[in-house]
């Protein structure tokens, strides 16, 4: 979702009182602090019926923002915002995006200043994430993934692909797959979510032996966003997507027009270019 397709909510100079900094006296005695907010969210059908309920409630989300300034400590502002921002984002669905700013009027510096702040921007994602498993018994391996996902706060199971049994891939001898697709809301960074999906391999008994081998559980992000990501570690979209088709046919499923960032052909294009090969 491009941020353009957003309308947006300002909500300026709130002030809310809490206890955040380093010092031990900021956190017995508090401080006033100013909170800036754009909301970022869809409000044409709310705007087209004057329906409160297709928007979002600016005085809700400012009370919510104070009791929890107030009800939390934390040393600094840029803990006190990450933390704020994602409270608002899981507290209010239907916000997609939110640019949050704390400032501190009375920083204890010894200078004059008008005031010190953080400004972050963050926001749902969406991820396409590919499942399998051809070792033990592969049904439970990925519904037990499955749940291990939708166990995180931080992510959204939206929509799931028919498990289907795929024949091996990369010329390594071992069992038939199982296979399957997942459609993600998170509020994880592409990195957060890959230590996240190897934390849940491991849950499940994946060992990394044999490049392509079998695996009791795989889970492998296929899309985020419209990102491209090259690094030793992780790559978005995934190198080889357009080649399996134990990939594309879940993927089709589930979004067949999405289209890849790099090469701009449809995952229905890249299916059936693969299954003409095949």
């Amino acid at each position: 979702m491009t941020s353009w397709e957003l309308d947006q909510i300002y909500i300026k100079n709130l002030e809310v009182f809490g206890r955040h900094g380093v010092f031990p006296e900021e956190n017995k005695l508090g401080q006033k602090f100013l909170i800036n907010a754009v909301l970022y969210i869809h409000t044409r059908e709310a705007g087209l019926n004057d329906d409160l309920t297709k928007s979002i409630h600016y005085g809700e989300v400012s009370h919510f923002m104070t009791k929890y300034m107030m009800e939390h400590t934390f040393q600094l502002i840029e803990t006190a915002a990450e933390q704020l921002a994602r409270a608002v984002l899981l507290q209010f669905p239907t916000l997609e995006k939110i640019t949050l700013e704390i400032a501190k009027p009375w920083a204890p510096i010894g200078l004059p200043l008008e005031s010190v702040s953080v400004r972050i921007t963050r926001a749902w994602h969406c991820a396409y994430i590919a499942v399998g498993s051809n070792l033990g018994d592969r049904e439970v391996y990925i519904q037990n993934g499955i749940a291990a996902l939708c166990e995180n706060e931080d992510c959204l199971l939206e929509k799931q692909s028919k498990i289907i049994a795929t024949k091996p891939y990369g010329g390594v001898a071992q069992p038939d797959f199982l296979n399957g697709m997942l459609k993600l809301r998170t509020l994880l960074s592409p990195m957060e979510l890959l230590e996240l999906l190897h934390q849940i391999e491991q849950s499940q008994d994946r060992e990394r032996k044999v490049h392509w081998g079998p695996r009791t559980l795989d889970l492998d992000i296929i899309f985020y966003d419209h990102c491209v990501i090259d690094q030793e570690t992780l790559q978005i979209p995934h190198p080889d997507m357009q080649n399996r088709e134990f990939v594309l046919k879940p993927l089709a499923e589930l979004a067949p027009y999405y289209r890849h960032p790099l090469t701009g052909r449809t995952v229905r294009q890249m299916l059936v270019q693969v299954e003409r090969i095949v």
